[in-house]
């Protein structure tokens, strides 16, 4: 399975250090990357059964506390699991979705 991410810095010029990366690493922005951390996308594409599809958030949710992150929060959309929030060891935000 395909793991999708994206990688979000500070910078001085966001979106000319996004448009560098875009050009050198062949990245197509997803929506709202203006503000985006790092998001580990564990469901690939759409559709999804949103059964399978927590429980797949979820694993890797466990798996990262297991290697040191922390869980901040979950975010549902609906009825159903969007994301976990997350830290990283150095506590930095990042998402499980």
């Amino acid at each position: 399975m395909t793991t999708h991410w994206t990688l979000g810095c500070d910078a001085a010029d966001p979106h000319g250090i996004a448009a560098f990366w875009a050009i050198a690493l062949g990245y197509v922005a997803e929506p709202g990357y203006d503000d985006m951390h790092i998001d580990i996308r564990v469901v690939g594409e759409p559709p999804w059964d949103m059964a399978e599809r927590e429980q797949l958030i979820r694993a890797k949710a466990a798996e990262l506390v297991t290697a040191g992150a922390t869980t901040v929060r979950e975010v549902s959309y609906g009825e159903h699991l969007g994301h976990v929030v997350m830290l990283d060891p150095e506590g930095n935000e990042f998402c499980v979705a």
